[in-house]
C-alpha cells in the first residue's frame, strides 16, 4: 500500500509555537484548524483558530508532535504547504510556504491561490 502525501507541514518553530498555544489555550483543544477565506485585496486570506472538534470532512495532519486540523474546503489550496512561525522587531505570526499562492498584496494580509493540481499533488 502507497504511504499517503502530506498535506501540510510545519517547521519546528511553528510547531514550538501550536505547542504553547494549545497548552496555554485555557480549554481543552485538538490542535490549530488552519484554513483560507475569502477576503482581502488579493482574494484570499489565511486563517488559524483553535480546533474544538472534528468534523466529519476534517483532515489532520501531526508533524513535529503537533495537530493540525485542516478545513476541508481549503485542502485544495493548501496541498503542499509548509507553516512557519516568525518572529520579527515589528511582527510575529504564521507564515505560509504554500506552492498553490500565485499572488499577494502589498500588506501581505491576503493572497491569492489556485487549486492544487491533482497530478503533481500525488507526486
Amino acid at each position: 500500500m502507497a504511504s499517503r502525501f502530506a498535506i501540510m507541514s510545519v517547521t519546528e518553530a511553528a510547531a514550538a509555537r501550536v505547542r504553547d498555544l494549545t497548552e496555554t489555550a485555557g480549554k481543552p483543544v485538538l490542535g490549530l484548524r488552519v484554513g483560507v477565506k475569502n477576503g482581502g485585496c488579493a482574494g484570499m486570506a489565511y486563517t488559524v483558530e483553535f480546533a474544538d472538534e472534528l468534523g466529519p470532512l476534517d483532515e489532520v495532519v501531526e508533524d513535529k508532535g503537533v495537530k493540525l486540523v485542516v478545513d476541508p474546503k481549503a485542502l485544495m489550496f493548501l496541498l503542499g504547504t509548509e507553516m512557519d512561525y516568525e518572529t520579527s522587531t515589528v511582527s510575529s505570526g504564521f507564515v505560509f510556504r504554500n506552492p498553490n499562492q500565485v499572488g499577494s498584496c502589498g500588506c501581505g494580509e491576503s493572497v491569492t491561490l489556485k487549486p492544487a493540481d491533482a497530478v503533481s499533488a500525488s507526486s
